[in-house]
């Protein structure tokens, strides 16, 4: 076997690859905490740090595209180490802007490039080319599971480190921390991309592009997933303000994300491992359909510390639970030579769902005075989401020959 033809071992790629989505979704996901210290600190609206955070995703979104073209180009490995550089650099600005426009920039720009370059798209193109097909969804489902466990791990520690520390010393401690990606990226270097160059392909960009974006199913998944961004990064964002306003201490907040990130680590592993054994459309039906019952639930309950922690458990469950199934879809409809790069378009989508999820909470609270328009957008929403993915066809596209491309 020549070297470009061995593979990593599935053990090295999961453990690794699991690490770094802990740290980097872990980070992310413990962003709603610093809503209301910044705001108050800097006499903000939360409309500014909505619009911060929105632009985060949107930019995540957008420079993922790119980093999966890069990392199917180069190996995920040198993508890994300039987006934990650009994390480090973005959370720096994040403490030290005064300015809303600087916030914008460092929190929303370098930090959703940095976001691109350390998370799924990239580690899911390295599982995608390194792991057997057969064992291919679980092993998606590993990875949004160990970014599941980094919310619940990280959350009582970005509570503590704000408490401890104060809101701008905690992100400077955090963007010491963010550097450990580097090291981890080191195993993630894949055969075949060594010196830069990287395996022939059957298919260039353009060509692989122009037929996954005239492919139905691959469009109707890109829809489900904008849903998907919308609900769960609103959630994310605004739910501890959402209590807050209701009257509830924030170590109910952080108990909610915490719980959120802990149940997300069953729903992803289960979602991963159902997709070896059931049509993933239907899985992905069952989980947009019962996020709409879930959040219908909580907003007809009475609102008790309770009723809080039961919904983070079942929206939990539901949380990632989306990402294996669409991922390995992708895979096994267009193949895995430019996995990072299809699953990066299929993300932009995903990102712009949750910078509309994100500002429009902002948005609407700030001139209604509530986020009940959202939540009802998010019901509605989900009902879409269980209909526009039935119809996908999983099977591997036929293609007709072409020639081959570097």
């Amino acid at each position: 076997m020549s070297p470009a033809e061995r593979k990593l071992s599935m053990t090295e790629v999961l453990a690794c690859g699991a690490l770094i989505v802990t740290l980097s979704m872990g980070i992310r996901h413990g962003f709603g905490l610093w809503l209301q210290p910044i705001t108050q600190a800097q006499g903000w609206d939360r409309e500014t740090f909505s619009f911060a955070i929105a632009v985060q995703n949107l930019a995540w979104g957008f420079f993922g595209i790119f980093a999966g073209m890069l990392a199917d180009r180069f190996g995920a490995f040198r993508v890994l180490v300039g987006g934990a550089v650009l994390y480090a650099a973005g959370l720096l600005g994040m403490g030290a802007a005064t300015s809303p426009l600087v916030f914008a920039l460092a929190a929303g720009v370098l930090i959703g490039a940095a976001q691109a370059g350390t998370t799924y798209a990239v580690i899911y193109g390295v599982i995608g080319r390194q792991v057997d097909p057969t064992r291919r969804s679980w092993a998606m489902g590993v990875a949004a599971a160990a970014g599941s466990f980094g919310q619940f791990l990280m959350l009582p520690v970005d509570g503590w480190l704000i408490a401890s520390l104060g809101w701008k010393e905690a992100l400077f401690a955090l963007s010491a921390a963010v550097l450990l990606i580097m090291p981890l990226a080191w195993g993630l270097r894949e055969p075949g991309f060594s010196g830069g160059v990287a395996p022939r392909r059957d298919q260039s960009v353009a060509h692989a592009l122009g037929e996954a974006l005239r492919y139905p199913s691959f469009l109707l998944l890109t829809a489900g997933y904008f849903v998907c961004g919308f609900q769960v990064v609103f959630i994310g964002v605004h739910m501890p303000s959402y209590l807050r306003d209701h009257g509830f201490t924030p170590q109910v907040a952080t108990t909610s994300l915490a719980l959120i990130g802990l149940f997300n680590v069953f729903g992803s592993y289960i979602a991963g491992s159902l997709g070896q054994k059931f049509a993933r459309r239907k899985i992905l039906a069952t989980i947009y359909f019962s996020r709409s019952i879930a959040i219908t639930l909580f907003l007809l309950a009475p609102l008790t510390p309770w009723s809080v922690y039961l919904f983070s458990a079942v929206i939990g469950l539901l949380w990632l639970s989306t990402v294996p199934p669409t991922n390995a879809t992708v895979a096994q409809i267009f193949g895995v030579a430019h996995l990072s790069m299809l699953g990066g378009f299929v993300f932009f989508s995903h990102q712009i769902g949750s910078f509309m999820g994100v500002w429009l909470g902002g948005y609407l609270y700030d001139r209604t005075g509530s986020y009940d328009v959202v939540w009802y957008i998010s019901i509605a929403l989900g009902i879409f989401a269980a209909l526009v993915n039935l119809p996908v066809r999983e099977t591997p596209i036929v293609r007709v020959p072409h020639p081959r491309a570097a």
